[in-house]
């Protein structure tokens, strides 16, 4: 069966889950043709990932004559798809405004939808899967109806919190609709969808690539890490404050914070006018995927604070967090939408309140000062991981759904 991948960026750094995901269906036998609605630029030193990158279409980039004349060969050879489509654009676009720039937002994804249309049928793709509900699901819907195919959903976080619309429609339009934790399950229906329609599978995680760590050695001065992009909704200044409280009662601590991101300048001035020197708070900007397992092997505690963020944009289930627990690295978090899912407070990891930096801090001390704990909680961690948050187990129950509905 050969089918269809949609995402916002394939492949990309920051959704390893997607490409993953891809990597894993093909194992079990799925043709799987990739587009991606942008180009994200990005350079891979990993061989799998530059050919994925070589056989992904990007859609944005296909010419404006292009679609047009794509458009045009939908309406001649197929009028009838052509129309059903259109009539699905209008309820779409009266639902959401006419003048407003989502109703021309949807419009324009309609014409690209056509392309991406064109290719299914002439790649003979029977079905098309994507991730993340807004931008992508509106190409992939319009698309699935122009080509006469059906389309699936797994939604996340960002495209149901902040940039959720249509969300009732696009679940009763899927042949069947994933999203990664019940949180979101709830919030879905909460809009007015479907909750029998709504698949609750948690973004996995290989084994393979994030094995248990064996004969590690507790720093000396302990060090705490982070691997995130640096964004409000990651919570990261309350880390570095939390590290600057542990400083003034005199215990010493380390933190290596992996990423990029627009709050880059202002978090490296948080830390200076914190007075915490380049060693107590280092920050080592994005580094390659395959890189990630070591540094986060290397680590006495994973802390990501997570948080709600100004616009209402929070995490669903960080998938980092899974990967440093599948690592038997002890794990501290916030009990932010799906979280609570994978780090069961006391069991699985340690969760202090969001934006409480005195709970954090006394959660990272907690962590360092109670081995015995904390191994408990790391083992627990572990089968958690194995037992809920398998890309083996996970992509496997995509198949059936993509092949069974």
């Amino acid at each position: 069966m050969k089918i269809a991948y949609l995402a916002p960026e394939i492949p990309a750094l920051s959704a390893t889950f997607v490409y993953n995901e891809i990597f894993q269906l093909e194992k079990l036998g799925l043709d799987v043709a990739t587009f991606s609605v942008h180009d994200n630029q990005a350079i891979f030193s990993d061989l799998d990932l530059q050919d994925l990158k070589k056989r992904t279409s990007f859609l944005y980039q296909t010419s404006m004559l292009t679609v047009v004349l794509d458009q045009l060969q939908l309406l001649l050879k197929h009028p009838s798809l052509y129309a059903k489509a259109l009539v699905l654009l209008f309820k779409d676009i009266k639902n959401t405004g006419v003048f407003t720039r989502l109703g021309m937002g949807l419009a324009y994804r309609f014409f690209y939808g056509g392309a991406l249309a064109n290719q299914l049928l002439k790649q003979k793709c029977e079905h098309i899967h994507v991730h993340f509900a807004h931008v992508p699901t509106d190409l992939a819907m319009y698309a699935s109806t122009l080509a006469g195919i059906g389309f699936s959903v797994t939604a996340h976080a960002n495209d149901l919190f902040q940039r959720g619309w249509l969300l009732k429609e696009k679940v009763e339009r899927a042949k069947f609709f994933i999203t990664i934790s019940e949180y979101n399950r709830q919030f879905l229906i909460s809009k007015g969808a479907d909750g029998n329609k709504i698949t609750v599978l948690h973004c996995g995680v290989a084994p393979a690539q994030f094995s248990l760590r064996e004969d590690f050695t507790p720093s000396d001065i302990a060090k705490i890490g982070v691997v995130a992009r640096l964004v409000e909704k990651k919570g990261i200044d309350h880390l570095i404050n939390a590290v600057a409280h542990l400083k003034k009662q005199d215990k010493p601590y380390q933190l290596a914070i992996v990423g990029d991101g627009p709050l880059l300048a202002e978090y490296k001035a948080l830390a200076g006018s914190l007075r915490l020197s380049s060693k107590e708070v280092s920050f080592l900007g994005a580094i390659d995927h395959q890189e990630i397992a070591a540094f986060i092997k290397s680590l006495d505690v994973f802390v990501l604070p997570c948080q709600i963020d100004g616009s209402g944009d929070m995490d669903g289930i960080p998938v980092v967090l899974m990967e440093a627990m599948l690592s038997g690295v002890p794990v501290i978090s916030t009990p932010v939408s799906g979280i609570p899912e994978l780090i069961i407070k006391d069991k699985t990891g340690l969760l202090a309140a969001t934006g409480n930096v005195e709970e954090l801090a006394d959660c990272i001390e907690r962590t360092i000062d109670n081995i015995d704990l904390t191994q408990d909680r790391v083992r627990k961690g572990v089968t958690k991981v194995q037992m809920d948050f398998s890309l083996v187990a996970n992509s496997l129950r995509i198949y059936h759904l993509i092949l069974n509905g």
